[in-house]
């Protein structure tokens, strides 16, 4: 299991970018959201939209949940 965070800012496209732990695209502690401990990102990305509509999984750390 990996601890997932969502970025609070949104990308341009309005995404707001889910990140596993570790990644070197982490937003900094005051601009992320912890998620919890999860298995897979799809249950991250799942959490994160109980906050954001728009929720997109990072390319380079959760990318098996990254949409183009």
């Amino acid at each position: 299991m990996a601890k997932y965070y969502v970025n609070k800012n949104a990308q341009a496209n309005g995404d707001h970018e889910v990140h596993k732990d570790g990644c070197s695209y982490m937003p900094h502690s005051e601009n992320r959201i912890y998620l919890g401990d999860f298995l897979y990102c799809s249950s991250a990305v799942s959490e994160a939209k109980k906050t954001y509509n728009q929720v997109n999984g990072c390319y380079y750390c959760s990318n098996a949940c990254h949409t183009s």
